[in-house]
């Protein structure tokens, strides 16, 4: 049975309370939505400080505090409307914004929704003035230079929209959230938090990396690396939380663009491929994180919440990120903090290496060239000789079914093969040299070892007291970078007997058309045979026994969403990974007091050796003032 028609409702243009309305619904999503408005029109207005109150997780009563410029009593009205700003005044400026609000429209947008009023004094004026919003009028007020903007009784006259906030607590928490995510971004400002009348935050204004450790948390105090690529005013600078200090959700990760909190698909995708060699796939990473570009180069006009942009070269961008983030976790082992649960003092940082020449990205910021050839700790149980590490090796594929070897990649295994087994480490326990650099202080950052405990672990003493080394976790990430860079030297393709065909959609067809050259580059060949059809007639000669099918279309749906593709690296790379596991020397190896020095200098000369291939610490600091303490020393 056919509904009979819609009675036709002539067209007519909307009151505009239920425009404001309307686009509230977009701009103030719950209490933490006008914390984040007020507090950037705060920043906006030039405030040194700035402070925040809330009571019943916002939604009874919001106040934001700042002594900014203050607003003169005439324009007080024109605040309070649609699209009225101060910000920009023209299409030229839109494409420049450099303030964080622009849009003219979040403060009729929460008065649309709430009980608004606003206090503000400029310099000069004999008096502060008041505007309430609902009745308009307008009055002399106490109130020193600055504003005060009082949001009370969220979604009152909107009952259905309040009963999808959550408890107190929980929109008390988002509050709390959208606080960190602007005042992390602006440390030349002291911030304060106040909840239900208890002062919980006070920021001081003072430099960008005690404000960064201040929203990551005490956890990463001692667990993190400086990152700071670029020049003032153009650049990425943050700190990245160690991967031994990985969470289980991605709950701290600020990044923020020109002053701006934003939650970018491409810019947490450019991390994460960062991270990927050094974390486990569960678990994400904590970082901070300012990229400051010319306005121009990035669009934030996407969306009314302005945690959306567009960048103008969205790859130049990627590939700035990615490099910066990886270059800054690849150092050598004793150059940054201990990755384990005690830390080292400043003698650890005394020994900070270089990493390659830097070339030029897309966005004329230096990157440092990818790729690190370390010397490789092979000898392996036995005799340590390199047919006695063929032995060893052969029986590992013997017991390991997916060696990779089996997988395509044994043309190139006799060469890693070798090596493997050619590095014999120096004797350094017979050399004058290693107790002449302990007299003279020129002390490594490992130090020398001492002893081997329980076959699984290096002792060694270094300028601050006691290093324990996972020996294997530790020789694992050193076979690995070995492994990578002999690999990198060149991608060797492998033509396929029978074709894969793989049905796809049209964008994915001109993606392969588009990026034929890089897509070649990787070892893969993909043939457009149809509008909706695509052939692999060649896949990397390390995974010729991949899925073709699977590797083609990961590759492919990296370069649409974000312009490049590390598909083919992330496969090869577990297969690297998976030798190194092989190759690496055994728990009860017995090693000479030579082999263990040999170890940990390798470890300070490898990229990323603070951690193995599977995220964890290959070493741990004792302090010696913590070793005094367990004895009680000095009372």
């Amino acid at each position: 049975m056919q509904s009979p028609p819609a009675a036709r409702r002539p067209i007519a243009p909307l009151p505009d309370m239920l425009v404001s309305q309307i686009a509230a619904g977009e701009v103030v999503e719950r209490p933490a939505s006008v914390v984040k408005e007020l507090l950037e029109n705060a920043i906006d207005a030039g405030a040194s400080r700035i402070e925040l109150r809330i009571e019943e997780g916002g939604i009874r009563r919001i106040t934001v505090a700042d002594d900014g410029i203050g607003i003169p009593p005439e324009e007080l009205p024109l605040a309070l409307t649609r699209h009225a700003t101060s910000k920009i005044g023209s299409l030229a400026e839109l494409e420049r914004v450099a303030s964080l609000g622009f849009r003219g429209e979040a403060l009729a947008s929460i008065a649309s929704v709430a009980s608004v009023s606003i206090t503000s004094r400029t310099a000069g004026a004999d008096s502060a003035w008041r505007i309430d919003a609902r009745s308009g009028a307008l009055a002399p007020a106490a109130g020193t230079t600055g504003t005060v903007v009082e949001v009370a009784d969220l979604y009152a006259q909107t009952p259905a929209r309040r009963k999808f906030l959550r408890s107190p607590a929980t929109e008390s928490a988002h509050c709390i959230e959208a606080f960190r995510r602007v005042a992390i971004a602006h440390p030349e400002i002291g911030f304060a938090l106040v909840i239900d009348g208890r002062r919980t935050e006070q920021w001081p204004a003072g430099d960008w990396q005690a404000r960064s450790l201040a929203g990551l948390g005490a956890d990463f105090r001692d667990a993190h690396r400086v990152l700071e690529r670029g020049e003032e005013g153009h650049g990425l600078h943050g700190l990245l939380g160690l991967p031994t200090a990985s969470r289980a959700r991605a709950d701290r990760q600020y990044f923020h663009i020109n002053g701006r909190f934003v939650r970018d698909r491409l810019l947490m995708h450019a991390v994460r491929q960062a991270y990927a060699d050094v974390l486990h796939g569960e678990r994400h990473p904590a970082y901070v994180l300012a990229l400051t570009l010319d306005p121009a180069l990035v669009d934030v006009n996407v969306h009314p919440a302005k945690t959306e942009v567009r960048f103008r070269d969205s790859q130049a961008v990627h590939r700035l990120v990615f490099n910066a983030v990886r270059d800054a976790l690849r150092i050598g082992a004793g150059t940054g903090p201990a990755p384990g649960m005690r830390m080292a003092g400043p003698g650890a940082q005394s020994a900070a290496r270089q990493l390659p020449s830097r070339s030029q990205d897309g966005l004329g910021l230096e990157v440092p060239a990818a790729g690190v050839t370390p010397a490789v700790f092979a000898r392996h149980p036995d005799d340590g000789s390199p047919a006695a590490a063929d032995r060893t090796m052969a029986a590992d594929r013997g017991a390991a079914p997916g060696w990779p070897a089996a997988a395509g990649w044994a043309p190139g295994l006799a060469g890693i093969r070798a090596a493997l087994a050619a590095f014999e480490p120096a004797d350094l326990d017979a050399g004058a040299s290693r107790h002449g650099a302990a007299a003279s202080g020129d002390m490594p950052p490992l130090g020398f070892a001492i002893a081997q405990l329980h076959g699984v672990y290096i002792l060694a003493q270094n300028a601050d007291g006691l290093v324990v080394v996972d020996m294997h976790a530790a020789h694992e990430r050193i076979v690995y970078e070995g492994l990578k860079a002999a690999a990198a030297k060149g991608v060797e393709s492998q033509p396929l007997l029978i074709p894969v065909t793989l049905r796809v959609d049209e964008i994915a067809v001109r993606c392969a058309e588009e990026h034929r050259e890089r897509i070649a580059s990787l070892g893969l060949e993909l043939d457009p045979i149809s509008p909706t059809t695509i052939a692999v007639r060649r896949v990397p000669l390390a995974l010729a026994r991949a899925d073709a099918a699977a590797l083609a279309r990961d590759v492919l749906d990296e370069l649409r969403e974000h312009g490049s593709s590390r598909a083919i690296e992330a496969h090869r790379d577990e297969l690297l990974a998976t030798m190194a596991c092989h190759g690496a020397v055994r728990a009860n190896r017995r090693l000479s007091t030579g082999e263990m020095d040999a170890l940990l200098r390798e470890m300070e000369r490898t990229a990323s050796a603070d951690q193995c291939n599977h995220g964890r610490p290959t070493w741990v600091q004792f302090p010696l003032g913590e070793i005094d303490r367990w004895f009680l020393r000095g009372r």
